[in-house]
C-alpha cells in the first residue's frame, strides 16, 4: 500500500543535491511499503529536485517520479517512507497545500 501524504509549509525556495531515478513504479511488495504518494503537488513551480530536497532528510532516496499535479518518493525503506509521512504532514509547499 502506497502511503498517502498532506503537506504543509510556506518556503517554496529548495534546491536538491542529488539525482535519483525516475522508476516508482516497481511491483516488489517491500518497495510498494516504502513509497510515498504526495498529491495536489503545483508542478508548474515545484521540481523533482525540491521534492528530493525536501524529502531526503528522512532517508535514502531510490526514485523519485513528478507527474502533473502529484509525485512519487521512493525510499529505500518503509521506516523512511513513514518517517517523511509523519515529518511532512500537512505541509503548505509553494502556496498550496498538498495532500490526497
Amino acid at each position: 500500500m502506497t502511503r498517502r501524504l498532506r503537506l504543509k509549509h510556506s518556503d517554496p525556495t529548495m534546491t536538491g543535491k542529488t539525482q535519483t531515478s525516475n522508476v516508482t513504479n516497481k511491483n516488489d511488495p517491500k518497495s510498494i511499503n516504502s513509497r510515498v504518494f504526495i498529491g495536489n503537488l503545483n508542478t508548474a513551480i515545484v521540481k523533482k529536485v525540491d521534492i528530493e530536497a525536501i524529502f531526503s532528510k528522512y532517508g535514502k532516496i531510490v526514485g523519485c517520479s513528478v507527474h502533473k499535479g502529484y509525485a512519487f518518493v521512493q525510499y529505500l525503506s518503509e521506516r523512511h517512507a513513514r518517517a517523511a509521512v509523519a515529518g511532512e504532514n500537512a505541509r503548505v509547499l509553494a502556496g498550496q497545500p498538498l495532500g490526497e
